[in-house]
C-alpha cells in the first residue's frame, strides 16, 4: 500500500488517506476569511500602535492567504486523478500553506511582547494566534502531521513572545503554555482515532454493501426480501428481469399482491394466475415456517419460490427458473422408458405394459407378442455405415408404428429388434394378418439418403395364454418363433410351438459344448485329396475340420460351423485349422499343397491376411503350398475389405481358390474381377453328366473358359469310375476330388497315402 516516502500516514488505506487529503482542500473560502480575520487583527495593533512591522506583518498574512487559495484552486484540477503520492505532495504544500500563516502571527506576537510592550496589544495578538491555532486544528486534525506543524508553528513563537519579556511570571506562563499545546494535541489525536474510525467502518460497510449488491444482483435465482409488515425492501435484479418489475419496485411501500400486480402488468404473469399466486404467496410468506410452491409465467418458463422466515418477522423468497432443470428430468424420464433413436418405448416400458395386458387375459382376454428382426442390417452397417443404418431404423419404426392399431403397442429391444404388443385380438388370425402387413411393410424398397435399400423382416409369435401366462415366458417363446422363422429361410413368420423349446433347449446345449470345444481345442483336421486328373497323383490336400463329440459323435461341420459364426467363434476356430494345416503340409512331399476354406463370416470379423501371415511363418510352410478356398458368398460382398484381402494374399504369393463355383448367380463375373489361381466346380455339375451329352458340354465349356484365363480347374464330388473317365477326357479339368478316391480322413492316414502305403486308384 504505497502511501509516502516515508510511509508516516500510520498504514491508512490508500483511498482513505486521498480523501483525508481531498477535505482538507475544501472549502478554501473558510480558511480566507479566517486568515483575513487574523490580518484585521495585526491591522487594528498596528494602527492603534502605530508599528510598521505590524503592518508588514499584517500584509505577509494576506499575502499568505492569497496563496492558500490560489492552491486550494490549482488542486481543483487534480482532485479527480489523485493518487497516494500525489496527496503526499499536497499534504505537503498544505503544511507549507499553515506555516505561511500561523508563523505571521507567531512573529506579531513576538513584537507585541518583546518590543511593544503594549498591554492591548499583547491581549489582541495572543488571543487571536491560539483562536486561530484552534480552528485550524480542529479542521486538520484528521492528519497529524499538519497538527503538530500547527502546533509547533504556533507555539514556539509564542513561548519566544513570553521569554522575550525577561520576568518570573511570563516565563511561567509560557511554561503553562506548553500543557495547553499538549491537551490540544491529545484532543486533536483523540478526534483522530474516533474520526479514521467511523471512516475506515463507513468505508468497510460501504465495501461489504457492494459486494453483497453485486452478489445480490449476479445470483442465478431471483430474491425478494419482505419485512414483518409484509411489505418488499429488497427485489435483485434476477427478480426484476423475471417478473419484467419496474427498478423501484423494491420502495418499502410494496406488498405482496402489488408484487404480483406488477407481473401482471408487465405480461410476465397469466391474468387467470394473479389470484391464485398471490393468495398463495401472501399466505407462505406471512407463515413462520419455510415452504416451497410453484409456477409458471407467461411465456412458458418455470419456477420454483422457496419461502424462509426471518427472525425480524419478515421473509425472503427465493425464485429460481426451473425450465431447464423441468426439461432435463423429463427428457431423462423419456429416456428411461423410451429409445433415443426411434423414440419407441424401451424394453423396460414395454415390460410394464405387457404386465398390465397380461393380468386381463385372466379375464378371458387375448394377446399377441410378435418379435421382429430385419433380415440384412448388418449389411447395411457393414457396407453404408452406422448412419445409414440408424436412419433405415427410424424408417422402420415409423413403418411399423403405421401399421398397428391405437392399442396395440411397438417396442425397440436393441439393434434391429422390435417387439410388438397386440392387445387385443380374438383370435390367432389377427396375429398373422398383422405379420404379413409387417412383412409387407418391410419388404418395399427404403430410400435412405439416395440409397435404395431393401431389408425384409422375420417375424415370431407367441399368444397369451396358450404360449405362457407371464411376459418372461411370452418373451422367450416369440424369440424362438422368430428364430425358427429365420432358419426357414427367412421373410416369413411363424407362431410358437411347443417342440421350438426342446430344439432351443438342444441348442443352448450344443452352443454350451462348442464353447467348451474352443476352450479345450477338441477339433480335428481331416484332410482329403485332389488328384491329377491326368497322373491321377496326389497334388494338394483339403483341411476339413471336424468335432469329435464324448456324447453326440462326430459333429457335422454343416450343423456347428453356421452356429459358431453366429456365436462369433469362427475366427478362432478357423485360425487353429490354419495352423494345423500349415504345420501338417510341411510334413508332406514339397509338390502337395493344403487347402483351407475361409468363411465370409472369417473375412468380415477377422484379419485373416494376418492369420494366414501368422501360420506360414510359424511353420516355415512356403507361401505357394498353400491355397486358400472361398465361396461366391466372400466376393459377392465387393466391399474394400474384400478387395484388400485378396490383394494381401496375392501378395504373400498364396494361392486362391474359387470353392462350389456354379451354385451363385453371377460366377462368371468373378473370372476376370478378382487374380483367382483355381476354380472348384461344384458337385451338382456332375449330375445326369454321364447320361446327357448337355451337361458334358457345360462343363467342358466352364473348364475351357477358365483354362484360358490361365486357371487351373477342379472337379469336386467325383464318386464313379464313368465320372472320373468322361473328366479325364476333357483336356482342361486339372484335378479331381470325391468319394471315388477318397473321402476326409485324419493326417496320419494322409499320410499313408503320400508315402504309397495306402493306394490310391491308379487309371492305365
Amino acid at each position: 500500500m504505497p502511501l509516502t516516502e516515508d510511509n508516516k500516514s500510520k498504514n491508512l488505506p490508500a483511498d482513505v488517506y486521498v480523501s483525508l487529503v481531498d477535505a482538507l482542500y475544501r472549502e478554501p473560502l473558510t480558511l480566507f476569511i479566517g486568515a483575513l480575520a487574523a490580518a484585521g487583527g495585526v491591522l487594528l495593533t498596528a494602527w492603534t500602535s502605530g508599528s510598521f512591522l505590524l503592518y508588514g506583518t499584517a500584509a505577509v498574512v494576506v499575502l499568505a492567504a492569497l496563496l492558500r487559495l490560489h492552491d486550494m484552486r490549482s488542486f481543483a484540477k487534480y482532485r479527480d486523478n489523485l493518487t497516494a503520492e500525489k496527496a503526499w505532495h499536497w499534504e505537503l504544500r498544505y503544511i507549507i500553506g499553515v506555516a505561511g500563516v500561523l508563523l505571521p502571527l507567531g512573529a506579531w506576537c513576538i513584537i507585541g511582547f518583546a518590543y511593544l510592550k503594549d498591554p492591548f496589544v499583547q491581549t489582541i495578538c495572543y488571543g487571536a494566534t491560539v483562536a486561530y491555532m484552534i480552528g485550524i486544528a480542529g479542521r486538520n486534525f484528521a492528519i497529524e502531521r499538519i497538527v503538530t506543524a500547527q502546533i509547533v508553528f504556533s507555539a514556539v513563537p509564542m513561548a519566544i513572545a513570553f521569554f522575550a519579556m525577561g520576568t518570573i511570571e511570563y516565563f511561567l506562563a509560557g511554561l503553562l503554555m506548553a500543557g495547553f499545546f499538549v491537551t490540544l494535541k491529545m484532543i486533536s489525536d483523540r478526534l483522530r482515532s474516533n474520526y479514521l474510525d467511523a471512516i475506515i467502518s463507513t468505508r468497510n460497510v460501504t465495501e461489504l454493501a457492494t459486494r453483497f449488491d453485486t452478489a445480490l444482483n449476479n445470483m442465478p435465482h431471483g430474491l425478494a426480501m419482505f419485512n414483518a409488515t409484509g411489505r418488499l425492501e429488497v427485489a435483485n435484479r434476477r427478480l426484476i428481469d423475471l417478473f419484467k418489475l419496474p427498478l423501484t419496485i423494491a420502495d418499502g411501500k410494496t406488498n405482496v399482491r402489488g408484487l404480483v400486480a406488477a407481473g401482471r402488468r408487465s405480461g410476465a404473469i397469466l391474468s387467470s394466475d394473479v389470484k391464485q399466486l398471490a393468495e398463495e404467496l401472501e399466505l407462505r410468506t406471512a407463515r413462520e415456517k419455510s415452504g416451497v410452491m410453484a409456477t409458471d409465467l407467461a411465456d412458458g418458463r418455470s419456477l420454483e419460490i422457496t419461502i424462509q422466515p426471518m427472525s425480524n418477522g419478515g421473509s425472503v423468497a427465493l425464485i429460481e427458473d426451473v425450465t431447464e432443470r423441468k426439461a432435463a428430468e423429463a427428457k431423462i424420464a423419456h429416456l428411461a422408458r423410451f429409445d433415443a433413436l426411434t423414440g419407441l418405448p424401451n424394453r423396460a416400458y414395454f415390460r410394464e405394459r405387457m404386465d398390465r395386458v397380461i393380468a386381463l387375459t385372466q379375464r378371458g382376454e387375448s394377446c399377441a407378442v410378435l418379435f421382429v428382426d430385419l433380415d440384412q442390417f448388418k449389411n447395411v452397417n457393414d457396407t453404408l455405415g452406422h448412419p445409414i443404418g440408424d436412419a433405415l431404423l427410424r424408417v422402420v419404426a415409423e413403418r411399423l408404428g403405421s401399421i398397428v392399431r391405437d392399442t396395440d403397442l411397438v417396442s425397440r429391444f436393441g439393434g434391429d429388434e422390435f417387439v410388438i404388443l397386440q392387445s387385443p385380438i380374438k383370435g390367432p388370425e389377427q396375429a398373422a394378418s398383422l405379420a404379413r402387413r409387417i412383412l409387407s411393410a418391410l419388404g418395399e424398397v427404403f430410400g435412405i439418403a439416395d440409397h435404395q435399400i431393401v431389408v425384409g423382416a422375420s417375424v415370431g409369435i407367441a399368444m397369451a395364454p396358450t404360449d405362457g401366462r407371464d411376459a418372461d415366458t411370452l418373451l422367450k417363446n416369440a424369440d424362438m418363433a422368430l428364430y425358427r422363422a429365420k432358419s426357414d429361410g427367412r421373410a416369413g413368420w411363424r407362431f410358437f410351438e411347443p417342440d421350438m423349446d426342446v430344439k432351443a433347449q438342444a441348442r443352448r446345449a450344443l452352443e454350451l459344448d462348442l464353447r467348451t470345444a474352443v476352450t479345450t481345442d477338441a477339433f480335428e483336421v481331416y484332410y482329403q485329396p485332389l488328384l491329377n486328373a491326368q497322373t491321377m497323383e496326389i497334388t494338394t490336400c483339403e483341411a476339413l475340420i471336424r468335432w469329435p463329440h464324448a456324447k453326440r459323435g462326430m459333429v457335422s461341420p454343416a450343423e456347428f460351423i453356421p452356429i459358431a459364426e453366429e456365436m462369433g467363434l469362427i475366427s478362432e476356430i478357423g485360425k487353429r485349422v490354419l495352423r494345423k494345416a500349415c504345420a501338417e503340409c510341411m510334413k508332406w512331399p514339397k509338390h502337395v499343397r493344403v487347402a483351407v476354406n475361409i468363411s465370409a463370416v472369417q473375412v468380415k470379423r477377422g484379419n485373416v491376411p494376418a492369420v494366414i501371415r501368422e501360420a506360414l511363418e510359424g511353420s516355415g510352410l512356403a507361401a505357394n503350398r498353400l491355397e486358400i478356398e472361398i465361396t461366391e458368398s466372400v466376393l459377392l460382398q465387393d466391399t474394400e475389405a474384400t478387395h484388400t484381402f485378396i490383394r494381401e494374399l496375392h501378395e504373400m504369393g498364396v494361392r486362391l481358390s474359387l470353392d462350389d463355383f456354379g451354385t451363385g448367380y453371377s460366377s462368371l463375373s468373378y473370372l476376370h474381377s478378382y487374380p483367382l489361381d483355381k476354380i472348384k466346380i461344384d458337385r451338382s455339375f456332375l449330375k445326369d453328366i454321364e447320361s446327357q451329352d448337355r451337361v458334358r458340354k457345360l462343363v467342358e465349356g466352364v473348364a475351357r473358359l477358365s483354362s484360358e484365363l490361365g486357371l487351373s480347374v477342379a472337379v469336386e464330388g467325383v464318386e464313379t469310375e464313368s465320372q472320373c473317365d468322361l473328366l479325364r477326357s476333357i483336356p482342361y479339368v486339372t484335378e479331381m476330388q470325391g468319394f471315388l478316391f477318397s473321402r476326409p480322413v485324419p493326417r496320419l492316414e494322409v499320410r499313408k497315402m503320400l508315402d504309397g502305403t495306402t493306394p490310391i486308384r491308379k487309371v492305365a
